[in-house]
């Protein structure tokens, strides 16, 4: 039973979320009715992350199982034509050993927040990024973001709605950068919590505005209180950069 790993790019705009629930279309349902649609086989689809309504994603990975053998371009190709015409795209397909799992195999999870900030609304971009309308200082909320950086007690910025089993959780990496009227905030650890990024995102936004500083930013960690957290950034500036795994 070959294992194909998938790379997927997808807009989380039409999707309640990755994860197949009966209170909308999701991309993992989208995924396995385009495989039954393909050689009329059912399976599950593990995903390296879940992503939320609305979250998008540049680079996804999956795998499937199929009971068939067949190249994996045939795959990928076929994948697609029965995708559509959800927004929803299989970059690349590869064959995979059996010890290879796209969750739980992940070392390192990446995910992008992006920010326009302009004063006119968004037309190309809307339901792809947030528009923030007053400037923003990205120099500073760079500055701010280095205080997340390292293992720490996340609870300010976890969901109240967070199954993790610990609000513990080491940032390995987080920046700021802008080009242009966009800002990109980029993050990578091995997992994250429920609106862990979003929760960022809304909070070095704040410093941006200049009403907060890097010692509201501490203070607001160091509280372990979801009350301390500043505002939740939209679900639709939010990107699923990419899955690293170990050189095989």
């Amino acid at each position: 039973m070959p294992r194909y790993r998938l790379i997927l790019e997808y807009d989380g705009g039409p999707f309640s979320g990755w994860q197949r629930q009966e209170n909308g279309p999701s991309v993992q349902e989208a995924l396995e009715t385009a495989v039954l649609g393909f050689c009329s086989e059912t399976v599950t689809a593990h995903a390296a992350g879940r992503t939320d309504a609305g979250v998008h994603a540049r680079a996804m990975t999956v795998h499937i199982d199929l009971a068939r053998d067949f190249p994996a371009d045939t795959v990928r190709d076929a994948l697609n034509q029965h995708l559509r015409p959800a927004p929803i795209a299989v970059l690349s397909a590869q064959i995979m050993s059996d010890d290879f799992h796209a969750r739980f195999s992940c070392i390192r999870r990446a995910y992008e927040y992006r920010i326009v900030n302009r004063r006119a609304p968004l037309t190309l971009d809307a339901g792809r990024a947030w528009r923030v309308g007053t400037p923003l200082d990205a120099e500073a909320m760079h500055a701010a973001a280095q205080v997340f950086v390292g293992k720490h007690d996340f609870t300010t910025f976890r969901a109240a709605s967070c199954q993790s089993d610990s609000p513990l959780k080491t940032l390995d990496d987080i920046s700021v950068s802008r080009a242009g009227e966009e800002i990109f905030i980029r993050c990578a650890a091995r997992s994250f919590l429920h609106h862990q990024v979003r929760s960022f995102a809304g909070t070095l936004a704040e410093v941006g505005r200049d009403r907060w500083r890097v010692r509201d930013v501490k203070a607001a960690l160091k509280a372990k209180d979801r009350a301390s957290c500043g505002p939740v950034a939209p679900a639709e500036g939010l990107y699923f950069l990419r899955a690293d795994y170990e050189s095989r």
